[in-house]
């Protein structure tokens, strides 16, 4: 049976579709209910009453595995377009009385994890009413979600050339070589670029904005790029070179303490550092929110205290 819009208004409930948003993220019932402080029998018998009312089913089981099906997939979009119009519109409501107030979703690659911190300490301390939801990627999976435009802002290092985005670079990122500080690679004179990467290279995993630098550099510089070991995180890698298994290019933030300490040094080669800059990125048809904008506008004031801060 087909309702009217009127009836639709009627019988649909926000809970409804709040029940079918978790399950349709967390593709799992008992996820869903875990989440959302229900039992799974009540959040079984919401999903059967929205079912009821569009008059087909959202989700179906093959074997154990929990599908989506094509009303399911409708039904999301304008889920995700209801849910996020009631955000602004509780953000707008609150700027008409004066305040900053909702959710922030960002998604930072993993270098940006060592400054995104400090953006949020001073944010919220100004804001803090807003919501922040943070969750650190690589530059692959950055890329990915911002197509599907999944969070509010993304915080990376190399923005994608061919998509169409906002961004507002705020700080360096320097990608500096790294080896133990007591490599004999260091007492060579004039060492060559070369001579470091034959030197046992420990690198990210593919899709990291950190290899993706370092590979495009080297192909314009023509050194061939032959990495000993791929490991998934730079403090892996940080603790790699401190274990004597190689060398590495990492963001200079993530290896101060070890060059406060004198575990690792940087040695000085023609081309390096790399010099990148970390942005905050959104695609251009988004209308950001009154949370976006007041973000926005922190870290542009925030900048030159920011890179003192990080950099001395």
């Amino acid at each position: 049976m087909l309702y009217t819009l009127n009836q639709l208004i009627q019988r649909l409930t926000f809970r409804q579709l709040q029940v079918f948003d978790a399950v349709y993220t967390k593709q799992s019932y008992s996820h869903a209910a875990v989440e959302l402080g229900l039992t799974q029998p009540a959040v079984s018998a919401q999903i059967r009453q929205l079912e009821h009312v569009i008059g087909q089913p959202v989700f179906e089981y093959v074997g154990k595995k929990l599908y989506v099906t094509a009303a399911g997939e409708q039904l999301m979009k304008h889920v995700t377009l209801l849910f996020e119009n009631l955000g602004r519109l509780q953000m707008e409501l609150a700027v008409l009385q004066g305040q900053i107030r909702g959710d922030l979703r960002i998604s930072a690659v993993s270098t940006a994890q060592y400054v995104v911190p400090y953006l949020l300490q001073g944010f919220l301390e100004l804001y803090p009413q807003v919501d922040v939801q943070l969750q650190v990627i690589n530059r692959a999976q950055a890329v990915e979600r911002l197509s599907q435009n999944r969070e509010d802002l993304f915080i990376m290092g190399m923005v994608p050339e061919s998509r169409v985005v906002n961004l507002l670079p705020f700080l360096d990122n320097l990608l500096v070589p790294v080896v133990r500080a007591d490599d004999p690679i260091l007492k060579q004179r004039s060492l060559q670029t070369k001579q470091f990467l034959d030197a046992g290279l420990l690198v990210r995993e593919r899709g990291s904005g950190t290899r993706h630098a370092l590979e495009q550099w080297c192909s314009q510089q023509q050194l061939q790029f032959q990495p000993r070991l791929e490991m998934g995180s730079n403090d892996a890698i940080k603790h790699g070179v401190l274990a004597g298994l190689g060398v590495a290019v990492l963001p200079r933030l993530s290896i101060s303490a070890e060059l406060r300490l004198g575990e690792l040094a940087i040695p000085a080669l023609p081309g390096f550092p790399l010099r990148r800059s970390w942005s905050v990125v959104y695609p251009r048809g988004k209308h950001p929110t009154p949370v976006m904008h007041a973000f926005m506008e922190y870290v542009k004031a925030s900048m030159p205290d920011l890179a003192k801060t990080i950099y001395g």
